[in-house]
């Protein structure tokens, strides 16, 4: 990673409580950033990272990209310009059992976030893929490929 092209930046990483997520946001705290918006749904993950990653630059947001309105408000309130969307329903068993969720998660949230991006003019815009996108044989395989 290249950290002159986040110097001054303000990097939305949604999913950033999970496990690729919260490693993203490590190696970001490493450049020269402005911000890093840190959402998921996931408050008690919330707590604990807050307590562990003390940095002013750090902003903590309870939200789903699921959910149209509650992303929107993100992009509103912290002028981002560099989204990495690392929000997914990953494991296959749970998304096999319940591939509604799946769907919401990983294609119309992947979706909401790309719409917002264009709108407010993000500058770069990564999504984190899984091999299981490729030759897709399971739902979340499906639902990466197709928000991909």
């Amino acid at each position: 990673m290249n950290p002159d092209i986040f110097r001054n930046k303000n990097i939305l990483v949604t999913g950033g409580t999970g496990s690729i997520g919260r490693e993203i946001v490590k190696q970001l705290l490493e450049a020269d950033v402005n911000r890093i918006i840190v959402m998921s749904r996931d408050e008690i993950k919330h707590f604990v990272m807050r307590k562990e990653l003390l940095d002013e630059r750090l902003e903590f947001v309870v939200g789903d990209v699921r959910d149209f309105q509650s992303a929107s408000n993100v992009f509103k309130l912290y002028d981002v310009d560099i989204v990495f969307h690392a929000a997914a329903m990953k494991h296959v068993v749970i998304s096999e059992e319940f591939p509604f969720e799946a769907v919401k998660t990983n294609i119309i949230g992947t979706q909401n976030l790309v719409d917002l991006a264009l709108h407010y003019g993000v500058e770069k815009f990564v999504t984190i893929s899984t091999d299981k996108a490729a030759n897709p044989t399971t739902v979340m395989g499906a639902t990466k490929f197709i928000a991909e």
